[in-house]
């Protein structure tokens, strides 16, 4: 069952023996509280896979003569069709309408901005934080916010003098600051991702974990055929969250060497150095056990000099278990605007790998001349 402010939610398949069961319930809840069910307020929703004969039985069993047939509970699709972008349609729906009350004439350059970035931008937020909407939806809504942003007068098509790309580049590189929407829609999932990582006893993640990763390794799910599109866009959160994830030290038992990410700079957090034939595996095994500290000689043996200064800075806490924490925040806690930050930049620099750059220090070698922190 699921509880809300003002709603109980009874979840049972369609056959006599759950029937049953909750008018068993019911009864014993009425018994013991007093209180009486009214049946006349109440509504059952079948999914669409039960034919007429098992709906018809169900409500005559359970005596409830209402079938509820909204779309949506809590302004969230209930049910997900093969076409997602269908499904979310109403997103793009409830943007173009709030759009078409503005008058672009009466608005400056700077109130438009403003409608856009607390009004346009945020109407899909809810959606995003539990479902991974199509990049095609998020742009074609963006493509609505060019031709408002654009435009002088309703039902105009003006001239689009700069692509959104630059429109959406932040500030202090130039940019307007609108969101890449579905970069912001990966890091909200990303955040379900981050509560299920650092809550693992929370009911939701043990529910999700009994069914989806037993073995409790979530940084490491795939997405596999038969799950739901809920659990589908959490594994990609989860992907989109790894790109700031890092392990902090403590003993080093469940750190891979090679292939996690330990250091505390650079992209990857990971050595630059090549394994070759090593059998080390695990950070423990480069902990001295009877001083507590980094093997010094041992590490400089195997590591190129670049990881031997970055693995002798990091400080060894002996009796404390790995923690993985969020890289871009002092404190190692995960925000949704940094989680966008890391998935924009990384954007920025496959393009920039695209075009034949070979190094990520050409990413400020091409940041344009005019910046708003300049002003």
């Amino acid at each position: 069952h699921l509880l809300f402010a003002d709603d109980s939610l009874l979840l049972l398949k369609t056959d006599d023996q759950s029937a049953n069961r909750v008018q068993h319930i019911l009864s014993l809840y009425e018994d013991c509280s007093g209180q009486i069910i009214n049946k006349e307020k109440s509504s059952i929703m079948f999914s669409k896979n039960a034919r007429n004969a098992e709906k018809q039985h169900m409500m005559s069993a359970l005596e409830i003569n209402v079938e509820a047939r909204t779309e949506k509970y809590l302004g969230l699709p209930l049910y997900m069709g093969r076409s997602k972008e269908k499904t979310f349609t109403y997103l793009k729906d409830r943007v173009w309408k709030r759009i078409q009350g503005w008058k672009e004439k009466l608005l400056s350059k700077a109130g438009k901005e403003i409608l856009i970035k607390a009004v346009a931008q945020a109407i899909p937020s809810y959606a995003m934080s539990c479902f991974d909407l199509t990049k095609t939806l998020c742009d074609d809504i963006m493509t609505m916010i060019c031709r408002f942003w654009w435009a002088q007068q309703e039902k105009e098509n003006k001239m689009h003098w700069l692509s959104k790309g630059k429109l959406c580049t932040r500030k202090e590189n130039g940019g307007l600051g609108f969101r890449v929407l579905h970069l912001f829609n990966l890091a909200m999932l990303a955040r379900q991702g981050w509560r299920l990582l650092t809550n693992p006893e929370s009911l939701r993640a043990q529910v999700l974990r009994a069914k989806y990763f037993p073995d409790g390794n979530l940084v490491d799910v795939r997405e596999k055929p038969g799950i739901s599109y809920s659990w589908r866009s959490i594994v990609r959160g989860v992907h989109a969250l790894k790109k700031g994830l890092i392990w902090r030290v403590g003993d080093g038992t469940q750190i891979d060497i090679w292939s996690d990410p330990w250091l505390p700079d650079g992209i990857t957090r990971r050595p630059v150095t090549p394994r070759g034939h090593t059998l080390l595996r695990r950070v423990s095994e480069l902990i001295d056990p009877v001083s507590g500290y980094w093997d010094r000689a041992l590490i400089q043996s195997v590591f190129l000099e670049e990881d031997v200064a970055r693995i002798l800075c990091i400080p060894v806490k002996q009796g404390m278990e790995d923690l993985l924490a969020w890289h871009y925040d002092k404190k190692g806690v995960f925000s949704v605007k940094s989680a966008y930050h890391v998935l924009d930049d990384g954007k920025t620099r496959d393009k920039i790998r695209q075009q034949g750059e070979s190094s990520s220090s050409s990413l400020s070698s091409r940041s344009p001349c005019f910046k708003w922190k300049s002003v």
